[in-house]
């Protein structure tokens, strides 16, 4: 049975501690790992915002934080978490700034030889002047961590600048640029499906696979973020990061180590090797799209412009894209890699398909109508899913049907309690573990194709599609795949 290995002791300052990312995620994660006995009590976490609290006040929204982060039913841990609130500590401050706040900063920050981790929970064009001001008011200590959240810039050109001016303060072995996605179980274990199970390798590979379809997709609109999205788009947002991270972790070759470094090596050939787009391919190759009002969940839902400032009613900034590429190396020419992603879609999930080819030669007639598939769930759900034909049992006849080997997380391992992303990512951090974490170079390389993506539909003046929220995206999406005898993966369950 797995078990919870603890760190030593930390110091971490959050900067950003009353946005939503903290509330939501970070400081939950922190206390969670804390009652798992992971955090020693020596630790600090110190909250840095602009915003005006008291003490009392900065605590009240670390403790409703982690209330609504408790399961439904399980009484909330109060003696638990007295002790934790003890490591809990706020500074009002513009980390942007040189104050004299820094020198409050800087008594609070451990005196031992412990890693002191600097937690950007900011707008990423306030990653350099944060950095700068670590620097220049000396708080950098020799064992100082920094974590970036995505995405590093908005394009090659501002991911550049940010990383450049983020290495002039820290080490390279000292930044750990944040994806969640990496932390999850799943994506974790497609390098042990890949490389730890030898039945696989032989038929990872165009030799076998037909094509490769990977879907992020949300039934939530944009919520609060209206003045970020509508800068970002789906492809800012989910694509460049996400998407091709899950796209490097599915076609990458085996590294030779697990360390930070071949990983990163292997995952970057993937993205120099992904094949970019020109105004007549994208055309043929991408749709754009945009969610109008519609249902979710059975419950009527307004459209993606209807819900943002005047300004900006005329937005065609897409909340849904879908892409046809591939990857031009040996293993996987010619094998098309299907990308999707979107909001306000007809359900949450997150998984890879691996479409395997047809039978060379089919004996049964017609008793074959689905191919071999593995189904690779990321959310919710998590597990995997290997669809195989079987004979369905009934006398004078041979009928056949497509099942399932099916291994699931939460029956499997229905009694341990696994750590969510943030939970395993920081504790990661501590450790000074980099390999679930991306270098400058793949940020930069995967940039490079999304900016050549982005380049190429304002070339082509590429239409923006629209499709009722609580559906699957556009026509136009289901036609990507049609024109290629081939159907988007969509498992009732």
């Amino acid at each position: 049975m797995a078990k919870f290995i603890p760190v030593g002791s930390f110091d971490i300052v959050i900067f950003g501690v009353t946005g939503d990312l903290s509330k939501l995620k970070l400081i939950p994660a922190l206390f969670h790992r804390f009652l798992d006995g992971q955090i020693d009590r020596a630790s600090k976490i110190i909250g840095i915002s602009r915003q005006t609290l008291t003490e009392e006040e900065f605590l009240k929204l670390a403790y409703d934080a982690c209330a609504k982060a408790t399961a439904k039913g399980d009484a909330f841990p109060e003696k638990e978490w007295t002790e934790f609130a003890a490591m809990l500590t706020y500074l009002e401050m513009d980390a942007t700034q040189q104050c004299e706040k820094w020198t409050d900063l800087k008594n609070l920050i451990s005196d031992k030889d412990q890693p002191c981790i600097f937690y950007l929970a900011v707008s990423p064009h306030l990653y350099v002047p944060i950095c700068n001001s670590i620097a220049e008011t000396g708080t950098k200590s020799e064992n100082a961590r920094v974590v970036l959240e995505k995405p590093i810039g908005t394009d090659l050109q501002s991911a550049i600048e940010i990383n450049q001016g983020v290495r002039a303060v820290f080490d390279e072995n000292s930044i750990f640029r944040m994806d969640h996605y990496l932390g999850k179980e799943t994506v974790q274990n497609l390098l042990v499906l890949r490389f730890a199970n030898t039945i696989f390798e032989p038929l990872w590979s165009n030799h076998s696979i037909d094509h490769v379809q990977i879907t992020v997709s949300e039934t939530l609109g944009v919520e609060n973020r209206h003045e970020y999205y509508d800068k970002s788009g789906a492809v800012r947002d989910i694509m460049q990061n996400h998407l091709l991270q899950l796209l490097c972790l599915t076609a990458m070759e085996a590294p030779i180590s697990l360390k930070a470094e071949d990983v990163r090596e292997e995952k970057i050939k993937v993205l120099r090797a992904l094949k970019g787009f020109d105004a007549q391919s994208v055309l043929k190759e991408t749709v754009r799209g945009q969610y109008v009002s519609g249902h979710v969940d059975k419950q009527a839902v307004s459209g993606y412009t209807e819900g943002l400032p005047d300004k900006l009613k005329n937005s065609t900034t897409e909340t849904f894209v879908a892409i046809k590429t591939e990857i031009e190396n040996w293993r996987w020419a010619g094998v098309p890699f299907y990308l999707r992603t979107g909001k306000r879609m007809a359900a949450r999930r997150s998984e890879i398909v691996l479409q395997f080819k047809p039978l060379p030669h089919n004996v049964f007639g017609d008793g074959i109508r689905e191919p071999n598939r593995l189904v690779i769930r990321l959310q919710p759900d998590e597990g995997m899913r290997l669809y195989m034909q079987i004979k369905e049992p009934g006398p004078g006849h041979l009928a056949l049907k497509s099942l399932p080997l099916d291994l699931s997380y939460a029956e499997s391992f229905s009694e341990v309690s696994y750590p969510d992303a943030y939970e395993r990512l920081l504790m990661d951090v501590v450790r000074g573990n980099l390999s679930l974490f991306m270098g400058h170079n793949e940020v930069e390389a995967a940039w490079q194709w999304t900016d050549n993506l982005l380049q190429s539909w304002n070339e082509a003046n590429q239409p923006i599609e629209t499709y009722m929220a609580g559906t699957n995206g556009p026509l136009q999406s289901a036609m990507l795949l049609d024109r290629e005898n081939r159907a988007w993966w969509d498992e009732k369950s």
